[in-house]
């Protein structure tokens, strides 16, 4: 029987034309295998670039690529891996000033929540509308409402594929 993979999806919506090649390094320092990326205009902030890159590679490498990329804080970044053998799903964001926010998801995606932090928000005794807010920031609405000009600013492009080598 084979090693379980993972795959997923790294999305740089925006970064700075100098960073697109330090980010490509930091990919392929990863993946063990060189990646070279189709940048485009990133339309949602002009003057930068965004790309996507589809990746596989042993469970866990979604977090890592999320740790190589986020040595440049002025990109704005988003990686997935879809759930595997043993391995739950996730999802990590990094926005430009705010850092990273990272979340575990089902296989449809959805951000999951775990029943603890659950308990620890209703034990605080919030009313509704705090803790209506509080289950929102857990559910990172604020950083989707923040990405979506720059997710619908990508529709449309192209995708590499890359394979985690070794």
């Amino acid at each position: 029987m084979g090693e379980a993979m993972g795959r997923g999806v790294v999305y740089v919506h925006s970064a700075p034309a100098a960073i697109c090649p330090h980010a490509e390094w930091a990919l392929s320092s990863v993946l063990g295998d060189r990646v070279a990326l189709h940048w485009t205009p990133q339309a949602a902030a002009p003057g930068q670039l965004r790309t996507d890159l589809s990746w596989t590679g042993a469970p866990g490498t979604g977090g890592q690529l999320a740790n190589a990329l986020k040595a440049w804080p002025m990109l704005r970044f988003e990686v997935t891996e879809e759930p595997s053998a043993g391995s739950d799903g996730e999802r990590i964001c990094h926005l430009p000033g705010r850092g990273i926010w990272r979340a575990t998801t089902s296989a449809n995606g959805d951000v999951m929540v775990g029943e603890d932090r659950i308990r620890a928000l209703l034990e605080h005794g919030y009313g509704a509308e705090k803790l209506a807010h509080e289950l929102q920031q857990l559910l990172g609405a604020d950083i989707d409402a923040e990405l979506e000009p720059y997710r619908r600013a990508g529709d449309g492009t192209q995708v590499t594929w890359l394979h985690q080598v070794g």
